[in-house]
This record gives C-alpha cells, sequence and structure tokens, in this order.
C-alpha cells in the first residue's frame, strides 16, 4: 500500500433544491480545478428564509485531495 498525503480546502455550495444538491454543487465547481479530489466532510449546514419557507440550503464541507508527486 503506497502511503498517501492529503491537502483539504473548505468550501460552502449552496442551492434551492436541498443539501444533497448543495454538496454536489461545490464538489462539482471545485473539480474543475483541484485535481484528484477524494473525500468530504460535511461542517455546516445552514439555509436562508424568505418568507417564511426554506428558500435555499448552504453546506461547508473540508474537501481532501491528494498532493501530486
Amino acid at each position: 500500500m503506497t502511503d498517501h498525503v492529503y491537502k483539504s480546502v473548505e468550501l460552502t455550495g449552496t442551492s434551492p433544491d436541498g443539501i444533497d444538491a448543495a454538496i454536489r454543487c461545490a464538489i462539482s465547481r471545485a473539480s474543475k480545478t483541484i485535481r484528484d479530489i477524494r473525500w468530504f466532510k460535511v461542517l455546516e449546514t445552514r439555509g436562508y428564509v424568505e418568507d417564511g419557507k426554506v428558500a435555499h440550503w448552504q453546506v461547508t464541507l473540508s474537501v481532501g485531495f491528494t498532493l501530486e508527486d
């Protein structure tokens, strides 16, 4: 087994469609500029309320990716 070293960054994804969509939004966007994303951990979930209803979800993630040699 090869030793792995990961770097992690914090991201916040948003979506009006729910927590899962907000996570997928953050991972999808980060994948455009960060190679080899391997894991994520949800750090915080919050939402925006408008007219007494949930209008938008915000999910903050710690995202880990492998360092290149």
